[in-house]
């Protein structure tokens, strides 16, 4: 895999907020993190942590009530946040594409699939239906469709989970992206068809040198695919580095908690408890201070209810605690 030392995306103090009733949602909190071409980026963490919104910021999809800012929105020299919605129009599907996490909602249920292959490739590329129609049959079958061309002509309703989900895939690589972002792509699928898609993607990236970032929830998922790991709670990054560093050498109390909680091949006895983390998650509607996980953290003190520092165990390692937490696997 060749990587390139100039970052292709920057991201440095990534914001979110949603207005609500209540008060303001402060759903994304100062997020940064790097990624070069040829590197996966994993971004992980429970539901409702903020990481499908970056990604969606990043893409430039956020809801219109939605106020997104950032010190820096880097994409290949372009600055995110100064481009028209017709400027990021031609980026989308073009130079940065994303694969959505339920294809069945993501597929347009009264176009057939050839003709959802094709429209990005004539929006974006000069090229004629035929040109677009023999890369659509290409790409159906680099990704593992058998009869590619004869699946042009159906519609989303009839292809399985597993096909649509590699429709969606196809579709994204129409134009050759330099980014791809991958919402949680195998949530809808079982598992032998989760491992059948994170393979693919893995090929495909090596094949075309291409940036990613996985949005996910499976640490599992994490350790076959990542280089990079970004660990968000409620919110905000509590940990990043290597995935080499987060697996093997944990530092914050929550990445150490997600990590006692799947099981390890040759460790966890058959039968045996899996770890767990306490309480939820707290509200991050109005003002929001100090660590968010001190509620679920047996380390907590007062000093947590205050402004948190960044520790650097490493040159590519960073985690959020006022504690010098220990390193080391969770046993």
């Amino acid at each position: 895999m060749t990587m390139t030392t100039e970052p292709i995306l920057k991201v440095e103090n990534l914001t979110i907020d949603v207005p609500m009733a209540q008060g303001t949602l402060h759903a994304v909190r100062g997020i940064d993190f790097e990624l070069r071409r040829g590197e996966t980026l994993c971004i992980v963490g429970e539901s409702g942590s903020g990481k499908s919104l970056t990604s969606l910021a990043l893409m430039g999809l956020l809801p219109k009530k939605m106020r997104c800012k950032a010190a820096r929105l880097d994409f290949s020299g372009v600055d995110l946040q100064r481009q028209t919605p017709k400027a990021m129009r031609a980026l989308r599907g073009d130079r940065m594409a994303m694969i959505f996490q339920e294809p069945m909602t993501s597929l347009n249920p009264a176009y057939t699939i050839g003709d959802q292959l094709m429209e990005a490739l004539l929006l974006h590329r000069p090229v004629s239906k035929a040109e677009a129609r023999e890369r659509a049959v290409e790409l159906l079958g680099k990704v593992g469709i058998t009869a590619a061309e004869s699946r042009l002509g159906q519609y989303p309703h009839q292809l399985s989970g597993g096909l649509r989900q590699r429709v969606m895939i196809a579709m994204a690589l129409m134009c050759e992206p330099e980014l791809i972002i991958a919402d949680e792509p195998t949530t809808a699928l079982d598992v032998t068809i989760q491992a059948q898609i994170l393979r693919l993607l893995a090929d495909l990236q090596r094949e075309m040198n291409m940036a990613m970032i996985l949005v996910t929830h499976d640490l599992g998922v994490v350790a076959r695919i990542a280089d990079k790991v970004v660990v968000m709670y409620a919110g905000e990054v509590v940990e990043n580095g290597s995935a080499r560093e987060i697996f093997e050498n944990p530092r914050h109390p929550y990445t150490q908690g997600l990590l006692r909680c799947i099981p390890v091949p040759g460790k966890t006895k058959p039968g045996e408890h899996l770890g767990s983390i306490p309480g939820i998650v707290p509200s991050l509607i109005g003002k929001v201070e100090g660590c968010a996980f001190r509620s679920r953290c047996e380390l907590a003190e007062d000093a947590c209810s205050s402004s948190v520092p960044v520790r650097r165990p490493g040159a590519d390692h960073a985690y959020r605690c006022i504690h010098d937490v220990p390193g080391g696997a969770p046993a």
